[in-house]
């Protein structure tokens, strides 16, 4: 019993060597390892494999513009097999440039592993890309996430592609940059989704405006923030309060993952001025505002912002018909209100027209003055001319 299980261990071992053997033996150009750094030196980064063969990387492939290895002994790397020489299995972070001959562009293609390329020219329906020695087509539908106006901004450029038709032994390929990205933009979307939730505070920065909202960057996803979410009070011009380029803060409003949506609000975060609306401004006390909307029934009066109140058009006392608006008042024209009535659940104040502070404080100036020679009195007067 004892010597059968001694036969078992090595033979079970050696079989076990063969076929790790065997397994990289098989290896295809372009074909994508998992493996691990064993060890790094002055120009090689050697991988862990199991068998006769040692698998190395130029360390250049790890190595950022300032100089800095970005990679140590024991992570865990992606890369591709390229070939086997002297006894060396010899990979690449990337297939690019000399690395990418036919059998590897081959096995790229069947494969669906990434390639890189240079972008050389704008040719009819598309662009010219050269990957290594060879080149490729890459229609207009298939460069970036969306179609763009300046189809020359991607020329001289070197960016990702997959191959997506593979013909006549590499001398027909076709490639499509947007595949890539919308891998990477759906990688981005499954990180969020494990992070992100409505009510949450986060930063952007504003991609793009429109007239109904603007785009807003969150980790490479696009959020949209609408223009009635910006602030409490309406907003008629949308440039005048955001620019593209301007870092934002915000909560979520809505997070649609099915349609890949996600709504904002910067109004949500500043304090609702309709709290104390009613303890603020009471019944029949004054204030100053500005004509912010002119409708046919009334114009709306801004208090402070985000808490507008309505003068309905029958509050307006004006002899004959009213103006060519219905209303004679204009938008930006400074009005004294009277507070007729607030309703903070609502949101609805009621107003009217009314004398200005400045006015109020003149009547009471003239009334509170005893000085008769200094105060007209028409009484008084009448009573001269009589005697």
């Amino acid at each position: 019993m004892e010597q059968r299980n001694n036969d078992e261990g090595p033979n079970s071992f050696a079989a076990l060597f063969e076929n790790s053997i065997s397994k990289f033996d098989k290896l295809k150009p372009g074909q994508l390892v998992e493996t691990t750094i064993v060890s790094i030196s002055n120009d090689t980064v050697f991988l862990q494999l199991s068998g006769k063969s040692e698998g190395v990387l130029d360390k250049a492939e790890i190595t950022d513009k300032d100089g800095n290895v970005t990679a140590a002994e024991g992570d865990p790397i992606k890369v591709f097999f390229l070939h086997a020489k002297n006894g060396e299995m010899i990979f690449t972070t990337k297939i690019s440039g000399e690395k990418a001959g036919s059998a590897v562009l081959e096995n790229a293609f069947k494969s669906k592993i990434p390639v890189e390329g240079l972008v050389e020219k704008e040719i009819k329906g598309g662009y010219d890309v050269r990957i290594g020695g060879t080149r490729a087509f890459c229609p207009y539908s298939q460069m970036g996430l969306r179609r763009t106006e300046n189809a020359e901004a991607y020329v001289g450029k070197t960016l990702m592609f997959r191959i997506m038709e593979y013909k006549d032994n590499g001398r027909s390929i076709l490639v499509s940059n947007r595949a890539i990205l919308e891998e990477e933009q759906q990688e981005r979307v499954e990180a969020l989704k494990q992070t992100l939730r409505e009510g949450m505070v986060v930063k952007g920065a504003v991609t793009s405006i429109r007239d109904f909202g603007a785009f807003v960057d969150l980790n490479g996803v696009q959020a949209l923030l609408p223009v009635s979410e910006i602030a409490r009070e309406r907003v008629e011009d949308i440039n005048a309060v955001l620019t593209v380029g301007q870092e934002i803060e915000a909560s979520i409003l809505k997070l649609d993952w099915k349609n890949e949506r996600i709504s904002l609000s910067m109004k949500s975060l500043l304090a609702d001025p309709w709290t104390d609306a009613s303890a603020k401004y009471p019944k029949g006390s004054k204030h100053s505002g500005k004509v912010v909307r002119v409708a046919d029934f009334g114009a709306f009066v801004s208090l402070e912002s985000g808490l507008d109140g309505l003068v309905h058009i029958s509050e307006f006392k004006s002899e004959g018909k009213y103006g060519a608006s219905g209303v004679p008042v204009n938008v930006g024209d400074k009005l004294t209100v009277q507070i007729l009535d607030v309703d903070a659940k609502g949101r609805r104040i009621s107003l009217k027209p009314t004398s200005s502070l400045e006015q109020d404080a003149t009547t009471k100036k003239y009334l509170d003055n005893d000085d008769d020679s200094e105060t007209y009195n028409p009484f008084a007067e009448l009573l001269k001319k009589r005697k």
